[in-house]
């Protein structure tokens, strides 16, 4: 059971142009009844050469360059061991980050995504994750989540789309302490298929404490 590459959001954007043949005759061909003009010397013929202001004012676009800022777009910021620091562009260069890591079963196969991120103090949750893991998991059975071989937690999933199934985790700071003295913890999930069996990975919680104060710094 693997978890399918996620792709960037992509955008298809078709574009008809249309151009009056009455205006393109107009810019581009001569009038066949007007005499034919006396040969030029080179310089006088260079300096009759079209223009780009001149096809402009017969109402012709030159177009415009279009910029690549990447706004919107997700790098990798730095690395904590297992985890990623991964950020998304903003226009005034204050990029929000969440600590992501891929998680593999045994054979290597990628099973999950979880990414973890800090909250605004006041709330009882002081830091949040969501998870992802493949369309064909059993929803009912829900998401279990154990850290260093304590009781496990049961998560519901939200929601899915084409990317996979998600659930949007809370951790209290009691648990976020955990993260950061612990060695991993497993998730839990149920395969459709194979509802009698149960499919565990390792999150593994190396570098997790230097990361979370990487991402929480840049989340004020």
């Amino acid at each position: 059971m693997t978890l399918s590459a996620i792709s960037p959001f992509s955008k298809s954007l078709a574009v008809a142009v249309l151009l009056a043949s009455s205006a393109a005759t107009a810019v581009w061909a001569q009038d066949a009844t007007t005499p034919p003009a006396t040969e030029a010397p080179p310089a006088e013929a260079a300096d009759a050469a079209p223009t780009a202001d001149a096809a402009a004012d017969n109402g012709l676009s030159m177009g415009t360059e279009v910029g690549n800022d990447g706004l919107g777009s997700s790098y990798v910021q730095a690395s904590f061991d297992a985890w990623e620091q991964r950020c998304i562009r903003t226009e005034d260069g204050s990029d929000p980050c969440q600590l992501y890591q891929l998680l593999k079963d045994t054979d290597g196969n990628a099973v999950a995504e979880f990414s973890m991120f800090n909250l605004p103090a006041g709330g009882q949750a002081v830091a949040g994750a969501t998870v992802i893991v493949p369309l064909e998991t059993l929803l009912t059975d829900n998401l279990l989540m154990a850290i260093d071989g304590t009781a496990p937690k049961v998560y519901p999933f939200t929601f899915c789309s084409t990317i996979g199934c998600i659930s949007r985790i809370g951790f209290t700071a009691a648990e976020v302490e955990q993260f950061k003295k612990g060695a991993k913890a497993v998730l839990t999930i149920v395969p459709v298929v194979a509802p009698d069996q149960k499919v565990a990975v390792d999150l593994s919680l190396k570098g997790f404490t230097a990361g979370f104060a990487a991402v929480s710094a840049t989340n004020p």
